[in-house]
């Protein structure tokens, strides 16, 4: 099969590989899925270049945890059925050396999760770390319903997710945003309130327009450095769900007393930990959002797999505004 890999850690355009590998074969409860497009996600990124002092996980890494494709062969204890169902996938390559830049992958039958015909497999393949993270976060400590939520970094493909998902559960969503161009990114997600973080006090902004309240849940993006405005914004009982940081050395101090009598809580996200329950229940979710038409997330570039170290330089760049994608191949 035609796959991009590398043996090595390093840039993309030192380590990244695009040549032929043996296809994989099902083993008892796995899939294997005809990949038709994958997700590139930071985690990706980080993996490649060892972020954090992180060393290879395997002598050889197919990357990308994200894709969509079509199932074409399952393993012992996986129903025959299976065989021609659209799916989207979610965690490919963790625990695994094979991700999604491939032309086949083979998953755990679980995390091949039924996409709906009306769903495309670009949508399919946007979903994955991004989605479930985002649903995490949002849904973890409970019911949402009439309740309000600050989404900090909008535009990011979390972010993305986070206000898609709010909105379609009925919630208010606020989002913070760098510039104009990711305005409309959040915007056309359907935040009630855009603030430009580098225009405006998001505090104010937050409180102005809560009358007052401040947000029940915080979507944050970097909190070790938004630790200040989270607790400017914050409602009483206050939620602060934490998903990502800049840097692997990054330390988060929390005011103590404004915590203490503001009853905060926060709480930490790290997708490949998440509670078996809580994949099921978010991927089942996440499915229903999309097959409803409501999760229509930014789709920034889309490249061929001869292109796979020019897709990863654009997602490190900083300047893809929406999900970098990678087509292998023609539904």
């Amino acid at each position: 099969m035609r796959a991009a890999f590398y043996d090595k850690q390093g840039t993309a355009r030192e380590v990244l590989v695009v040549g032929d590998l043996p296809d994989p074969q099902p083993g008892a409860g796995e899939v294997r899925v005809r990949v038709v497009a994958s997700g590139i996600n930071p985690s990706d990124i980080k993996t490649r270049t060892g972020f954090g002092g992180k060393a290879m996980p395997f002598p050889r890494i197919v990357p990308h945890q994200d894709g969509a494709g079509v199932i074409d062969a399952v393993g012992p204890g996986v129903p025959e059925t299976r065989v021609g169902e659209r799916v989207w996938i979610y965690m490919a390559q963790w625990g695994s050396a094979l991700g999604t830049a491939a032309k086949f992958v083979v998953v755990p039958s679980a995390q091949a999760v039924t996409l709906a015909d009306n769903v495309s497999y670009e949508i399919g393949a946007s979903l994955g770390v991004p989605a479930m993270t985002a649903h995490r976060c949002l849904f973890a400590d409970g019911d949402l319903r009439g309740k309000r939520v600050l989404v900090q970094g909008g535009a990011g493909a979390v972010g993305n997710a986070a206000i898609l998902l709010a909105k379609w559960a009925g919630v208010w969503v606020a989002a913070t945003v760098s510039r104009e161009e990711q305005a409309e990114v959040a915007r056309a997600a359907g935040a009630d309130l855009v603030i430009n973080r580098h225009e405006e006090d998001i505090g104010s902004a937050v409180k102005l327009a809560t009358e007052g309240r401040g947000v029940d849940r915080i979507v944050d993006v970097d909190i070790a450095a938004n630790i200040d405005v989270a607790i400017a914004c914050l409602a009483r009982d206050g939620v602060v769900s934490a998903y990502s940081t800049e840097s692997p050395q990054a330390k988060l101090t929390i005011p103590f007393f404004p915590a203490l009598l503001g009853g905060f809580s926060f709480r930490f996200v790290y997708v490949y930990t998440m509670p078996e329950a809580a994949m099921r229940q978010a991927a089942e979710e996440i499915s229903a959002c999309a097959a409803s038409g409501a999760y229509v997330p930014r789709i920034a570039k889309t490249y061929p797999l001869d292109a796979m170290a020019e897709a990863h330089e654009f997602q490190e760049s900083g300047k893809a505004v929406g999900k970098v994608l990678v087509r292998l191949q023609n539904s």
